[in-house]
């Protein structure tokens, strides 16, 4: 018997290729859920086969402590994916936050198995998933926010910060999740008697991060339920006053999403007022940083002179070069660390 193919097997060329000409729009979502998974494998194939069938496109974690998902689907069969959740109990009744912004998030589906549905990396003992912070509307969030007594944490690397945050916020000067709560805890020193607000992209990440903190003897830990996204959408449709400024960075090909018109973000090149992120348009770097039109036309969408150089040859001589490493940019991945070093080579 021939075995069951439970991954995408065509090119990324491909299936954009095919993302392009969809006679149909898609509705950009994402989930999560902390919850026990006995059998993460059997989960994770029976998924596959049934969204793959309706044309779920996404990237999709399940460990046995829950599920994280973001996703796109075909806007005909919305109905048929809300069934599909609602016909298994770990699944039913899930709370989906629909995306701020339309647009091309993903063009396959990707399930994984993962040790953890966010890689904090923390031990067992060091947070119980049952004792969370308290939820928090986006208009109990606003009224906690004008307190002097509450601290307010981006619970989001660093990267994503640098386009929109809460105003005041503390930013930790993080680029991973496994450095976060370390971190967190780290800047919060001396505040274990005040009200601490949390708040990230979508809320997942501030679940185990608030049983941490409290676990840690923080006594008054807050989250913002539903995070960012569902914050925007509370914000426009109860005319709220936003103090959520700039954009949402979001982990697909959108890269944010427009929460207010402010930029507070900066081009990494010239430094002038930009909060567009992509990735750098040379194959071998792949750095995602911050570029305005202007650089973007004069380094064709590459971080550096070196790699706009790169990105020009051949693609055969690009390749070969690859495999010296001493003659390529090396692949790197993005820090706040790195922009002062763009400037510089920029501008040298």
């Amino acid at each position: 018997m021939k075995k069951e193919v439970l991954y995408n097997k065509k090119s990324r060329e491909i299936l954009m290729a095919e993302l392009q000409v969809e006679p149909f729009e898609r509705i950009t979502c994402s989930f999560y859920r902390y919850i026990n998974i006995d059998d993460p494998i059997t989960l994770r194939d029976e998924l596959y086969r049934e969204w793959d069938h309706i044309g779920i496109f996404g990237r999709i974690y399940i460990a046995k402590e829950g599920i994280n998902a973001q996703f796109s689907c075909p806007e005909q069969n919305w109905d048929a994916f809300k069934a599909n959740l609602d016909s298994r109990d770990i699944l039913r009744d899930m709370p989906l936050k629909v995306a701020l912004q339309d647009g091309e998030s993903f063009y396959k589906l990707t399930i994984k198995i993962k040790d953890e549905i966010v890689a904090y990396g923390v031990g067992e003992d060091e947070y119980n998933i049952d004792k969370v912070g308290n939820h928090l509307c986006a208009e109990d969030f606003n009224k906690k926010l004008s307190d002097e007594n509450t601290v307010v944490v981006d619970m989001r690397n660093y990267y994503e910060s640098e386009v929109g945050q809460f105003e005041n916020a503390i930013i930790p000067d993080v680029d991973t999740s496994r450095e976060l709560l370390p971190e967190v805890k780290r800047l919060l020193e001396g505040h274990e008697q005040d009200d601490v607000l949390l708040y990230c992209t979508g809320g997942i990440r501030c679940e185990k991060a608030s049983a941490y903190l409290i676990n840690s003897g923080f006594e008054n830990v807050n989250q913002l339920h539903g995070g960012i996204i569902q914050y925007a959408h509370d914000v426009k449709e109860k005319e709220l006053d936003s103090k959520f400024i700039g954009k949402n960075f979001v982990f697909d090909a959108r890269m944010g999403e427009r929460v207010t018109d402010d930029i507070i973000g900066s081009c990494h090149q010239c430094g002038v007022p930009a909060d567009r992120h992509l990735d750098c348009g040379n194959d071998a770097c792949h750095i995602l940083f911050i570029q305005c039109d202007e650089c973007h036309d004069k380094y064709n969408g590459c971080c550096s002179i070196e790699c706009q150089e790169f990105a020009a040859l051949p693609v055969e001589e690009q390749r070969m070069l690859r495999k010296d490493p001493e003659k390529v940019v090396s692949n790197a991945r993005y820090s706040s660390r790195i922009k002062p070093k763009l400037t510089e080579i920029n501008q040298s």
